[in-house]
């Protein structure tokens, strides 16, 4: 049975991978064209990348509530509230997005401690402003994205997510290189690259939704419901805490390229380098993880036991396997990896420094996101986060903030990796004992 339940993973996370490494094969093109037009624009990326992305996959975390709601509902038999559910998020995702957009317009109270150099500085607001139009949909879109992925179906996704990719490959080139608009944009022509493909994505789920197949299933679209405070206060209740957890996990690693400003473009854009290489391997055990929730969720919601512990195991199972896969080719392609990303010489040697953090972590962090997931559809999520935020703001930016700056010799951005490493090692000792114990709790006594 157990080999059995991996096929079936991989058949759903396969699409959910995809999806993903189109996703953050966005974030890889913005690197790329960048690298080519200034180590400034690629610096501003990466500080004005990493705080979008952190409010973004912080708000995310919220409307993600919908996908264990969702799975519970569908494996109870429950169809009649898939749909009340789906509207209730997309009600919360538009309302999210006000405090959202005035954040990325208005950044700063978090840039003026940044100590960054002043052309730097006018890029990032200039990048963060104009992304902030792109923020409503990219959450209705992230809300349609949890819940097809709940109901086993990313296959739409991962067609959506290509044909993102490749568009917005072709725009930010043209945009930020060949001056489509007169002269080269640079970071701005990235950034409103990114807002169309938001939009055309969202475009692209909403007809999706009226047209496809769980359209026909489920009509989400149609007697449009107001905002239903019960089912916002279970969203909520789930989300709120899954968005402090997402917000602290990626800012543990985003947040260092605003850390380490003042340590020049240079760094930066080294570090950067390797924080998307970071991000690409993540995409591994993340779309296991999400696939392994959505099986765990509708296996609860049918109370198939059986199901939920061959699910959890063979989940375990994928992730550890991947992970040492996916660390021993960081390892050794470390120098083609780098080189792929720049033509300047000291950035690489910036990022060949880093890279093998990256590597030496994929393990742990394999199983932490399949115990953080496991957790959340079984709808346990405020002490993760507390755990999640002890492991990534204590460990990892405090301690890598000691590490870079404080300690004999300070060790620059190689403090942070450090820190992440040992972060993600106790987050794996911390969350995986937590899920069998909550397992044990809600499997019913013979």
């Amino acid at each position: 049975m157990l080999f059995t339940t991996m096929r079936g993973l991989l058949a759903h996370a396969l699409p959910i991978l995809i999806a993903q490494l189109s996703s953050i094969g966005m974030m890889l093109v913005d690197t790329a064209v960048l690298g080519h037009v200034s180590s400034a624009d690629l610096a501003a990326v990466a500080i004005g990348g990493g705080i979008h992305i952190s409010l973004v996959f912080a708000l995310v975390g919220i409307v993600q509530a919908v996908a264990p709601m969702v799975a519970h509902a569908h494996g109870a038999g429950e169809n009649g509230k898939v749909a009340q559910i789906l509207q209730q998020t997309f009600w919360l995702a538009l309302l999210l997005s006000v405090p959202g957009i005035l954040l990325l317009a208005f950044p700063g109270l978090l840039l003026g401690t940044a100590g960054m150099d002043a052309t730097v500085d006018a890029k990032v607001r200039q990048y963060l402003l104009i992304l902030a139009w792109g923020l409503p949909p990219a959450l209705c879109y992230r809300t349609f994205y949890a819940f097809c992925n709940a109901l086993g179906r990313p296959r739409v996704l991962m067609l959506i997510g290509i044909a993102a990719l490749f568009v917005h490959a072709l725009v930010a080139w043209g945009l930020a290189l060949q001056g489509w608009t007169g002269e080269p944009l640079g970071v701005a022509g990235c950034a409103w690259s990114n807002v169309l493909i938001a939009w055309v994505a969202c475009a692209g789920a909403t007809a999706y939704l009226h047209y496809g197949p769980l359209g026909r299933r489920y009509r989400p679209l149609s007697r449009w419901q107001r905002p239903h405070w019960p089912t916002w206060r279970e969203l909520l209740r789930l989300g709120i805490p899954m968005g402090v957890s997402n917000f602290v996990e990626i800012t543990s690693f985003t947040l260092i390229a605003l850390l380490i400003a003042s340590l020049g473009a240079t760094v930066v854009a080294g570090h950067r380098i390797v924080a998307n290489l970071s991000a690409l391997a993540y995409m591994l055990p993340l779309s296991l993880g999400i696939a392994v929730m959505a099986a765990v969720g509708q296996a609860l919601g049918a109370r198939d036991w059986g199901a939920v512990r061959a699910n959890v195991h063979a989940g375990l199972w994928l992730a550890g396997a991947s992970s040492l896969l996916t660390g021993s080719l960081l390892w050794l392609a470390a120098e083609p990896l780098t080189a792929g990303y720049t033509d300047d010489p000291a950035v690489r040697e910036v990022a060949l420094g880093l890279v093998l953090y990256v590597a030496a972590y994929q393990f742990c962090d394999a199983l932490q996101t399949i115990a953080g997931h496991v957790l959340r559809a079984c709808r346990v999520t405020f002490v993760p986060m507390l755990l999640q935020t002890l492991c990534f703001w204590g460990i990892g930016l405090t301690g890598g903030f000691w590490l870079c700056y404080r300690a004999s010799p300070p060790l620059g951005a190689a403090g942070f990796w450090l820190a992440a490493v040992i972060s993600l090692a106790l987050a794996s000792t911390l969350l995986l004992p937590l899920m069998h114990k909550v397992l044990k709790e809600l499997r019913p006594r013979p």
